[in-house]
């Protein structure tokens, strides 16, 4: 192994992994360990990066001008 390829494969084991078996997995609620504040900043996060990576800006418009849609459950 090279000494960068080296590099790289020591800096991939401080990363925060966990190894579930299939079907074993952690449910995904994060309410019961998590302030609603801590979830909105990780939506937050999510978000930002996702506007970023699309190389598009964030919009700007206001929130009543937001573009959006009412659908009233049928009968």
């Amino acid at each position: 192994m090279n000494e960068e390829a080296a590099r790289r494969a020591q800096a991939r084991g401080s990363w925060p992994i966990a190894r579930y078996r299939l079907g074993e997995e952690p449910d995904e609620d994060l309410s019961g360990v998590t302030t609603a504040e801590q979830r909105l900043a990780m939506m937050w996060e999510l978000a930002s990066t996702t506007w970023e990576l699309s190389g598009r800006a964030i919009p700007t418009y206001h929130r009543r001008r937001a573009p959006g849609r009412v659908v009233r459950p049928g009968p």
